[in-house]
């Protein structure tokens, strides 16, 4: 009697899964974007929401759509901050980090933003408060077929 181990039997089917990100990206319809960087910042007020850097906008391109599948922050500040992701300066989501901080939100519910638009990264801090936050936020450009 011969055994058959079926993890070892090239014979048998298998079945792998994917999620649609990864099935996009391998079919070459879609791009992963990064808005990312180390960043010190002053306070300005905690109602007072603004622009963190200018490398933390991104313009999607005609042709595509984009969508925002995770963001990640640390706050290195004594102070709670919030982050704001805005889409053609309207905000859409909140992520408070608490001082000496940091979080990852893996988006479950994800929106698709059209071509151009302006999809940016702005901070509060209270006023007068010196800090450095890192920022790393993953997009997924998706192209349109053709």
């Amino acid at each position: 009697m011969s055994y058959s181990d079926p993890f070892l039997d090239t014979d048998t089917p298998t079945m792998t899964t994917e999620t649609r990100q990864q099935r996009l990206m391998r079919l070459g319809q879609a791009t992963p974007r990064f808005l990312q960087g180390v960043f010190p910042f002053m306070g300005r007020g905690f109602f007072d929401l603004g622009p963190l850097s200018d490398s933390l906008c991104y313009h999607v391109p005609a042709g595509s759509k984009a969508e925002v599948i995770y963001f990640r922050a640390g706050n290195l500040s004594d102070d709670l901050v919030y982050f704001a992701l805005s889409v053609n300066g309207k905000p859409i989501r909140y992520f408070p980090v608490g001082p000496k901080a940091d979080f990852h939100v893996p988006l479950s519910i994800i929106e698709s933003h059209p071509a151009k638009s302006r999809i940016e990264v702005g901070l509060a801090a209270p006023r007068g408060l010196p800090g450095t936050v890192v920022v790393d936020v993953g997009i997924l450009e998706e192209h349109e077929a053709l």
